[in-house]
């Protein structure tokens, strides 16, 4: 299915609040994605996505004209500044049509052309399985196993941690 990357836009409000309000997609994503996803929660996101010093690593991805998921790498600090953490969502319509494992392999190399990077990792949960296999057909490998880690719903559930690495990009200063 064709999709964009594309910076978020205040105008993609009602999608926003469509799609992401949906259990299905909330389960597996970190306590400040609410759920139930409101007007409210979708006007301070797109505040933050389209914020000047955000703008650069959050995207829409857009089906049919419409914000139907997000994708973001965060760069990190100080001794850990070579690597960013990649987030995604994509709205369950969507789902197993090849999307995700896409925007995943977009992101990755955006993210390497872009800035200083020499590895971007992702931190799904244990049990996020659809998550697991879009990570390892975009390229990464599992580096670690967290086991108890994470508090979701009152359960305890395992962190695992992917990892793709620079190849064929040079290094920007």
């Amino acid at each position: 299915m064709l999709f964009t990357l594309r910076p978020w836009t205040l105008a993609d409000l009602p999608h926003l609040v469509h799609h992401a309000n949906d259990w299905e997609v909330a389960r597996y994503l970190i306590d400040a994605f609410p759920h139930p996803y409101t007007e409210a929660d979708g006007q301070a996101y797109l505040a933050f996505a389209t914020s000047p010093e955000m703008s650069r690593c959050i995207f829409a991805i857009e089906v049919a004209g419409q914000a139907v998921g997000s994708i973001a790498l965060h760069p990190q600090a100080d001794i850990h500044r070579r690597n960013a953490e990649l987030g995604y969502w994509l709205a369950r319509p969507f789902w197993g049509q090849g999307i995700s494992t896409q925007a995943v392999r977009q992101m990755v190399d955006y993210g390497f052309e872009t800035f200083a990077l020499t590895r971007i990792f992702a931190r799904p949960f244990g049990t996020n399985h659809a998550s697991h296999r879009v990570l390892e057909k975009a390229g990464f490998t599992l580096e670690a196993r967290f086991p108890h880690t994470l508090c979701k719903n009152g359960k305890v559930l395992d962190e695992w941690v992917y990892g793709v690495r620079r190849t064929g990009h040079s290094v920007p200063a």
